[in-house]
C-alpha cells in the first residue's frame, strides 16, 4: 500500500470527525460544507480502494489474508458515505455525531489496513 495515501485518508478522516464533532457540540446538523468534506474523505478512501485492488492484481500480497484486506478496503470506502446519508435523514445534532463517529471508524480502519498490509512488520 501507499503509506502517504493511508496517512492522508486518516488525517482527513480525523479532521472531518473533529469538524462534525464541533458542529454537534454547537448543536448543529451537518451543513453543505460538511457534505463537501465528506465527499473529499470518501474520494480519498475510494482512491485507496482502487490502489489496493490494483496492487493485489499486480501480484503483491498483504501480510494477512487478501480477502480480509479487501473487506477492510470496502468497509473503509463505505464508512463515511453510509454515515453521511444517515446524517441527511437526521437533521439534528445527532446527524453530526453520526458523521463524526463514521469518520473515527474510518481512521481506525486505516490503522488496521496498514497492519494487514504489513506496515508494522518492516
Amino acid at each position: 500500500m501507499i503509506d502517504a495515501l493511508t496517512v492522508a485518508v486518516s488525517a482527513a478522516a480525523l479532521v472531518l470527525a473533529a469538524w462534525c464533532g464541533f458542529a454537534a457540540y454547537r448543536d448543529q446538523p451537518t451543513k453543505d460544507w460538511h457534505v463537501i468534506g465528506m465527499v473529499v474523505v470518501s474520494l480519498l478512501a475510494l482512491a485507496q480502494l482502487v490502489v489496493g485492488v490494483v496492487r493485489l492484481a499486480q501480484g503483491e500480497q498483504p501480510h494477512d489474508s487478501a480477502a480480509i484486506f479487501v473487506s477492510y478496503l470496502l468497509g473503509a470506502a463505505a464508512a463515511v458515505p453510509a454515515t453521511g446519508f444517515m446524517s441527511l435523514s437526521e437533521r439534528t445534532r445527532w446527524g453530526s455525531v453520526t458523521v463524526a463517529a463514521g469518520a473515527l471508524v474510518l481512521a481506525v480502519l486505516e490503522v488496521r489496513l496498514y497492519d494487514i498490509w504489513g506496515g508494522g512488520n518492516g
